[in-house]
This record gives structure tokens, sequence and C-alpha cells, in this order.
């Protein structure tokens, strides 16, 4: 690759532990879209007439035909990758990246996430920058075999994991408040006052502040909410799940994701109102949000399958993490292109032993 500028520079700063990545509110995007996925197809049936791949889903989700669904060894494998989209810097890098492997035969659902630090050394890039260039371009991707940024992602993270990607799924940030307002806002129970002097403004990550302040406060915002249950609109609970600099415990990582759960719980107990998912003008806005910030090789028809199984499986999910021994953190060197990586333990690209670990979670 002739120039890696462009993914230096709009790296954000490196993970600290690989046992624990950076949680981001794509997780959040992606496990509700998935949800309520089901929903969708059951109530858009009224139109089923008019758009014949949603009677085809609709038909799907009822009779479960497992046969049309591409699988390997019982088990259908996405990746769901969530970007920043729009204007914000590294609009396609993928730094939340997610394998969800759903059993078919005995439902349930097993995740892992995939650090996006993960040095790969085919790209000369990290991993969280396969969508990227295989949406642009590269000299290591033939695009007449695997199909853009979706097809290098599914292809990389394939040769990482040794586990085959039947789909993939990106998700843009922006999305998640739009979900919300769909849904006309949600309830949330905020258990501890806090505020955040350093919310970041959208928009205004490079803002100098007419070089006349060095601690460039111009690019923050202060945000606070005080305890009690609150209906949150989109924007209200985007910036309640992505607080990271909170005074006292709310601005630690396990507060963090405390909230997100809270958002995601709201989100589902709204979508499960039958007012809510019984509305032809809900679902269609729902609807159309999945059209206009998902990017996917999921058909709906397959989708109608897939959203079954999982629905079926909701109460068995297991979250899983890479260990911490299989992976490494080199030196920061030219190697890397100076760069915060990891690398697998056995070696630059010697993957098998994370092969062994994937097979031993998810089976052959």
């Amino acid at each position: 690759m002739s120039d890696h500028s462009t993914t230096q520079e709009i790296e954000e700063r490196p993970e600290k532990s690989v046992v624990k990545p950076k949680k981001r509110v794509w997780k959040v995007i992606l496990y509700v879209l998935l949800s309520i996925l089901g929903l969708i197809i059951l109530t858009l049936g009224f139109i089923a007439v008019k758009y014949p791949q949603i009677a085809k889903a609709f038909y799907n989700f009822a009779t479960v035909p497992v046969s049309q669904i591409a699988s390997e060894n019982g088990r259908v494998n996405i990746l769901m990758m969530g970007k920043s989209g729009a204007d914000h810097e590294g609009a396609d890098l993928t730094d939340t990246m997610i394998l969800v492997s759903v059993s078919i035969g005995n439902p349930g659902v097993k995740t892992v996430s995939i650090p996006r630090d993960i040095w790969i050394p085919e790209l000369r890039a990290k991993i969280n920058s396969a969508y990227y260039w295989g949406k642009t371009g590269t000299q290591y991707f033939d695009s007449s075999t695997n199909g853009g940024g979706l097809g290098l992602a599914k292809k990389t993270v394939q040769d990482v994991t040794g586990q085959p990607i039947q789909y993939g799924a990106v998700i843009d940030f922006s999305s998640f408040k739009e979900i919300i307002d769909a849904l006309g806002g949600v309830q949330v129970n905020v258990e501890n006052t806090f505020t955040d002097p350093l919310y970041p403004i959208a928009g205004h990550e490079n803002d100098t502040c007419g070089g006349k302040d060095p601690t460039f406060a111009c690019r923050y915002e202060t945000i606070t909410f005080n305890t009690g249950l609150q209906t949150m609109d989109g924007e209200t609970a985007l910036k309640f799940v992505r607080s990271r600099h909170a005074e006292g415990p709310e601005g630690t990582d396990i507060a963090r994701e405390a909230r997100q759960q809270k958002v995601i719980n709201a989100i589902k107990n709204k979508a499960m109102d039958p007012k809510v998912f019984l509305s032809p003008r809900t679902d269609l806005a729902m609807l159309n949000i999945v059209n206009k910030y998902v990017e996917t090789d999921l058909d709906l028809p397959t989708a109608g399958i897939l959203a079954r199984i999982i629905l079926d499986g909701s109460g068995n999910i297991s979250q899983n993490l890479i260990p911490e021994d299989l992976l490494i953190n080199p030196p920061i060197s030219k190697t890397y292109d100076n760069l915060y990586v990891f690398i697998p333990k056995a070696g630059n690209g010697n993957w098998q032993a994370v092969h062994e670990w994937f097979t031993s979670v998810l089976g052959k």
C-alpha cells in the first residue's frame, strides 16, 4: 500500500488492554438492530403485496427454512461492524468489530469482540481499516471475488479467526439517535448524578479555538445528568452512553458499560410495547433507518430466517473476548508504521493458536 498517512492521522488513542478492549456505543447499535429485526419483519406484513421481498421475509420468519441460509457445521457467522460515518474523522474505520455466531440446531448466540488494533501484515494496517481499504480499493484485494469493504473486512477477520463468515453488516453511528427518536424516546433511570466537562462536540474535533486556548476548550461541552427516571431522545441518550470523562465513579469503563446496558434495555422495552411495534408508522421509520444506515450482504428473505433463529436463541447469549495470552503488544516501531498494535503471541501473522481458541469456543 503506497500511503498509510490517512489511517495514521485518523487513528484514535490505542486500546490499553487486550482483555478489555474499549467499549463503544456501536455495540449498543448492533445488538439493538438484531433484537428488533424480527419485530420489524413481523409487523410489515400488511404491505406484503406491495413489497414481495418483505412478504418472503415474513414467510421465512414464520416457517424458518434453514436450508436457504448459508451456514457451516450448524452455525451462521455474521461480522457486525460499526463506523462513525457522516463527517466524523475516520468515517470508515470500523472501531467496533463483533463476530456473531448463531447456532441453528441448538438455538443460541455467541459473540466475540475483535480488537480494532490487530495488525494485518498483508494490508500493512490495523484490522479496523480493512473495510476502509476494501471500499477504496487496494492492490491486495481482488474486488471481483469479494465485493468492496464488506468483502475485505470479512476475509480479513476470517483469516484471523479461522472461522468462515457467511454474512456481514456495517452500521453507521448516526442510526443510534434516529432509532431512539423513531421509537419516540426511551425512559432511562439515572442512578447517579454526574457531570462530564469534556464531552466532545461533533464537528469541532480539530477546532483551534482561534489559537488562543492551549486547552482547546472550544472542542468540548459540559453535560450533566441528574438522578431519576428520565425520558431521553436520541441525542441525550447518546451523550449518556458515550460520556467518558465524568467526575467520580461514573467516569470508569464499568460505569459506562452499565449505562449502555440501561439504554439497551430501555430500547428493548420500548420496542416491545404493542403500541410501538404494531404501529405501521414506527415500523416503516425503522425500516427506513436500516436502509439508510446499514450496509449488508443479507437480503430480506435471509434476514427473516436469521431473525427468527436469533429470537429463538435470545435466552442463550454469551459474550467472549480473545484471551490476553494469545495477543501481545510489540514495541512501537517502523515495522508497524509506528502504531500501537496487537499481533499474535506466536509471531506476526501466525494465527494458529487463535484459530484453535475460536474452534473451542464456537465449535468446529
